[in-house]
Order: structure tokens, then sequence, then C-alpha cells
């Protein structure tokens, strides 16, 4: 018989880093096989989501933000998909189902049944759980209403949501698609397989002039990942009635001093005046309905290769420090996973 496994490797904060995370910041630890409670299913987690939002995590946080900030000794978290191992009497989980829950980075996790969502096979990947793409889909048709016909920008469109928004932007029937990112090598995946018909590159040319010139009508939908520059250029590029959704602050998350807690930016706001654009903050959050809906179109258009899930495994627990500053220095195109 195979000897029981008795301990569980969990990645921690061993010091709280000044400017972007270094792989020394974060500690692969070991620690007792956690117990469950009353009530709980211990998980053995396959896959867990590297995100950029760590950054403002390790920072401290920010103020009435849904997660709390991160302090030395504690413990990473965040999207996992994990295999269950023990399940409470009456929870409807069996040993050996595959669920999602919200603590990634350890190889076993104590979750509350009522908080593991069954993995159903409905996409034909487990890891494709992980995809950011239900903010990207929420923006698209909830905060902005894409419309047919529309010039969208994406802002940061080769990372973990963007890498989505482009390709969901083309589905749902925009007449022409742009995106920003930080390398020319990213900017010629997103206009070969991700559904941007052009691409700018943050850099020596201001992001203005290479929008004006991609989009010489102007823009009518904005997904903004970043914050910074191309949010300034959006506005410059808005038609009347433009709309704007806000998901993500890029340019403070991978800022390379500072705590990426703030992403500041000085915006004219007589243009959004004027032009009457609509800018709303948007988080996909709880939204158990939006979430269902973006499942059954995701799976849909996955199976029937309507759309990509652009995605880089990275194997082994052990290497999901330098993982996470792998991402934030901007080295992979979409969503980082590691496989434990």
């Amino acid at each position: 018989m195979p000897e029981v496994t008795r301990t569980s490797r969990e990645i921690r904060v061993a010091a709280v880093p000044s400017g972007l995370p270094e792989p020394s910041d974060l500690a692969v630890a070991e620690a007792p096989l956690p117990v469950p409670g009353q009530g709980d299913a211990l998980v053995r987690n396959r896959f867990f989501l590297v995100f950029a939002a760590l950054r403002t995590l390790l920072g401290g946080g920010v103020p009435g933000a849904p997660f709390p900030g991160l302090r030395q000794g504690d413990t990473l978290f965040g999207p996992a998909v994990g295999e269950v191992v023990t399940a409470p009497e009456g929870s409807g989980l069996r040993v050996g189902d595959l669920v999602q829950h919200m603590l990634g980075w350890r190889e076993h996790a104590v979750v509350s049944a009522a908080e593991c969502v069954p993995v159903d096979g409905t996409l034909p990947d487990p890891a494709a759980c992980l995809a950011q793409g239900v903010t990207s889909y929420g923006a698209l048709t909830r905060a902005a209403r894409v419309r047919p016909g529309d010039t969208v920008f994406v802002s940061g469109g080769a990372g973990s949501v963007g890498s989505m928004a482009g390709q969901i932007a083309r589905l749902l029937g925009a007449g022409r698609v742009i995106g920003s990112t930080g390398s020319a090598w990213k900017a010629g995946q997103m206009t070969a397989d991700l559904g941007y018909d052009a691409a700018v590159v943050r850099g020596a040319v201001p992001v203005a002039e290479q929008l004006s010139k991609a989009a010489p009508d102007g823009i009518d939908v904005f997904i903004d990942n970043t914050g910074g520059e191309d949010l300034q250029a959006a506005i410059a590029a808005a038609r009347p009635s433009a709309r704007f959704a806000l998901v993500g602050a890029l340019s403070g998350q991978l800022a390379r001093h500072g705590s990426g807690t703030t992403a500041p930016v000085e915006i004219d706001s007589y243009q959004l005046i004027l032009k009457q654009v609509t800018m709303v903050g948007y988080s996909a959050g709880g939204d158990s309905e939006l979430r269902a809906e973006w499942a059954g179109r995701f799976a849909v258009w996955l199976r029937s290769g309507a759309i990509q899930f652009p995605h880089v495994h990275v194997q082994g627990i052990e290497q999901a420090p330098q993982a996470l500053h792998d991402m934030l220095a901007g080295r992979y195109l979409g969503t980082v996973i590691v496989a434990v």
C-alpha cells in the first residue's frame, strides 16, 4: 500500500516586497496535511491561477476590495481546480470529483463544501475553468454593451482578460477590434490568433498616435485592463457616446516601484463631457447569472473552435514564485496556470 500523505506544500509570503515581487519574496513551505472540519471537503489541487492582482494584495491590498492584503507568513490564494479527497455526507460531492474553489497556491486545501463548484465536464479541459473570459464577456455584454459594427479597443490585449476579450468582441459582432500590448511579439500573436485587426505597442511611439492610425474614425467601446496612457489615448479617440468599461489597473500593478495598490492617471474630463462618454468600473464579481451564461457560451465556442483559450502551463508548485515574477514582467501571453 502506498504511504498516506501527511504533509502538503504551499506558497507563503516570505517577505513583503518592495516594488515588483521577486521569487525570493515567496517561499515553498511544508505544512501538516490540513484536517477538514464539519461541512468541509479536503481537496487536492491540480491547477491554480497566477494573476496580476496578487501584486496589489502583496502590497497591502486596497480598502473596499473583496480580498484582504497579504502579510508575511500568509499563504497565497486564488482560483483553483482540484480533486475531492474527502467530502462530508449529504454534500453531493464524491471522492474523485473535480471542483473549483479559491484556495489555490497549495497542494491540498480544506474548502467548505458549499463553496466547491463542481467541474461538470462541459469544457474539454478542466484547466479552462480558470480562463478569465467571464470578465471580458461581462464587460462587453453588461457594462459597455458592444453592438454590431462597433470599433472596440482593448488595453492589455495579451493578458488573461485581454486575450479573451478580442475574440469575444469579434464573436459578439464588433466590426473592428484593436488591442494594446507591451511587446511586438505579443502584438503579432494578437493579430494572428486572438481576433484583433490591429495592435498598438506601448513604447517609443505614443499610444494615442498609434490608435489614431488604427482607428481613424474613432472607437465606440473601450475595455480597459491597464489605465495609464491607454486610457488617455482611448478618451482622445472616443466617438460621441462611446462606452468605457474599466476592469483592471495593470499600469499600477506592473509598475516597477510602489506597492501596486494605486494606478493614478491624468485625464481630460472636458473630452468626456463633450463626447458624452460613459465610463464605468466593472467586475464580474458574484454575478451567478452572468457566470452561467458565459460558461454555456464558452463551452460551445471552445468546442467548435470559434474561440481559443491562450494559456501557459507551469509545471510544479515549486515553480509558482518564478511564474508570478515572470508573469508580472510580461514574459507570458494569456492565462498563466500552475499545474500542481
